[in-house]
């Protein structure tokens, strides 16, 4: 589903039995290890209703899909449902979007899907990543 954020930003979010979409990506951020895509990619360690494994590399990667969708890259976030890691890296992408940061996860369930992000420590990651990268 093709998530275009305040600013005009947009990414492609999916899981991963889900239908692609009509865009082929350019480049994906994936969230589950079984992605292994014919397009650039890159893969973070983060499992199923957790936080990421590496927190640097985690928000390393957000930031570099972020940087290339700005640039208007078909990019694709995808995690095994594309529901809560997948949600979590919308809502840090919504913050980065000028989202309000306690608000971020609410616009990625009103945006995108009612049920992302799975729980309160995927929240509180995604309230973190945007302390950490400036967004109080």
């Amino acid at each position: 589903m093709r998530v275009t954020f305040p600013d005009g930003t947009s990414v492609d979010a999916t899981g991963f039995t889900s239908d692609m979409g009509p865009t082929r990506p350019t480049w994906g951020l994936y969230l589950y290890e079984r992605w292994q895509p014919p397009w650039p990619y890159r893969y973070v360690e983060w499992p199923d209703f957790g936080l990421p494994v590496d927190e640097r590399d985690a928000d390393e990667a957000i930031l570099e899909a972020w940087g290339r969708a700005q640039l208007r890259e078909a990019i694709q976030v995808g995690c095994r449902g594309g529901v809560g890691r997948t949600g979590t890296v919308l809502s840090c992408m919504a913050v980065l979007a000028g989202v309000e940061r306690a608000d971020a996860v609410a616009w990625v369930r009103r945006n995108y899907q009612a049920r992302a992000v799975d729980n309160e420590a995927q929240e509180g990651w995604a309230l973190g990543f945007a302390g950490r990268h400036g967004r109080l």
